[in-house]
């Protein structure tokens, strides 16, 4: 009998040992993989413009009215109830809270919430959108290509996609594992576009921290004015979960060199987007029973250089841009912030607006700024 249980105990070891093994070299297979298909874009490249050969308009005038709106669609899967997995926070109490959710809940969804959020841009009459996490071939997103329905539904707009989000398929959590993801950055222009550059931005490059990032960039679209200079018009997704800000300070420094560069030339310039900084004095300003999470860097505007100002949104203490994700969607529990908005050179006049979209469509609202061409 006690041979027997020797016996058995060494199968069992062999067994596990064996198990150990597979396990062992899955991981490194999986990381060799991962590692073998991780590249950066190249920083600089030229984008294509695709739509109508020509735009409905050839040009920026003095003197006219022009909007643009900006808008993170969260790759459309964030109605009222996702919560992503990576957000953390804190309830006003110290109790932590963290989000469940990796990929949207059905093909169906993502359609309806693409659907929402390009009604609410055309509600809005643009004559520029800037768009950010738009999908285009994702698991996350179930395929659905939100950059061809974004096109599909602005046809006499000109188009510059950017992508800022490649990558092999990420078996984590593994629960709902995030899947092979191709995002990026769309810019939708009614004014005739004459060039567009990806420019790509400092991110970490450590382990596993590449894999799980964005590869973060900003687009810069050229639209000729009638005095013979250009509207650098910029549409940016800086990083959010940055310990430290270290790298979002990076990013801040290379398109602030950029802006003060183009403002010197005697260009117009307009920064927007998803900037993952409290804007004008935002980080604590609305209702809420959480406390400000860690992802939230401060953009402290006495720190812009000379001639480039955040425009405050008219309505910034009613509405924000922006609701933490760390758990579904509360009003007056979640916490808000507005993150996204407008940097413009002062020879630009301009006025901006949260759009109450009630986060119904994405964690985030559009915001719109209405500006004109200083003389």
């Amino acid at each position: 009998m006690a041979t027997q249980r020797r016996s058995l105990a060494r199968t069992i070891l062999r067994v596990l040992v064996v198990l150990l093994v597979a396990v062992a070299l899955a991981a490194a297979g999986y990381v060799g993989y991962l590692s073998a298909t991780y590249y950066r874009i190249d920083d600089g490249i030229q984008l294509e413009v695709t739509g109508p050969a020509a735009a409905n308009k050839a040009q920026l005038e003095h003197g006219a009215t022009y909007t643009v709106a900006t808008y993170n669609i969260g790759f459309g899967a964030y109605d009222p109830s996702f919560s992503f997995f990576m957000e953390e926070g804190w309830m006003a109490d110290g109790t932590p809270t963290r989000g469940d959710d990796s990929t949207a809940a059905s093909k169906e969804g993502v359609l309806a919430l693409t659907d929402g959020a390009i009604t609410t841009l055309q509600s809005l009459s643009p004559d520029f959108c800037l768009l950010q996490e738009v999908d285009v071939d994702s698991t996350r997103s179930y395929h659905v290509d939100q950059s061809a329905a974004f096109m599909a539904a602005f046809p006499t707009y000109q188009a510059v996609f950017a992508p800022n989000f490649h990558s092999a398929f990420l078996a984590y959590p593994p629960r709902d594992m995030h899947g092979s993801v191709q995002s990026g950055l769309l810019t939708l222009s009614d004014v005739g576009i004459s060039s567009a550059t990806r420019y790509s931005y400092p991110i970490d490059e450590g382990f596993p921290q590449k894999f799980f990032d964005l590869d973060r960039c900003f687009s810069a679209v050229r639209i000729p004015t009638d005095d013979g200079r250009e509207l650098v018009l910029i549409n940016s997704h800086m990083s959010a979960y940055d310990e430290g800000g270290v790298y979002r300070a990076k990013q801040m420094e290379l398109l602030m060199g950029l802006l003060s560069a183009e403002y010197a030339a005697g260009n117009y310039v307009i920064a927007g987007g998803d900037w993952n900084h409290a804007l004008a004095d935002s980080l604590e300003l609305y209702e809420s029973e959480q406390l400000p999470p860690d992802w939230v860097s401060t953009l402290d505007e006495d720190e812009l250089p000379e001639g480039l100002s955040v425009v405050q949104a008219d309505n910034l203490a009613e509405v924000a841009s922006c609701r933490g994700s760390d758990m579904p969607y509360v009003p007056g529990v979640t916490y808000l912030v507005t993150v996204d908005g407008f940097i413009v050179s002062d020879n630009v006049v301009a006025t901006a607006h949260n759009v109450d979209a009630g986060f119904a469509y994405s964690d985030h609202n559009p915001v719109t700024l209405t500006f004109e061409l200083a003389a």
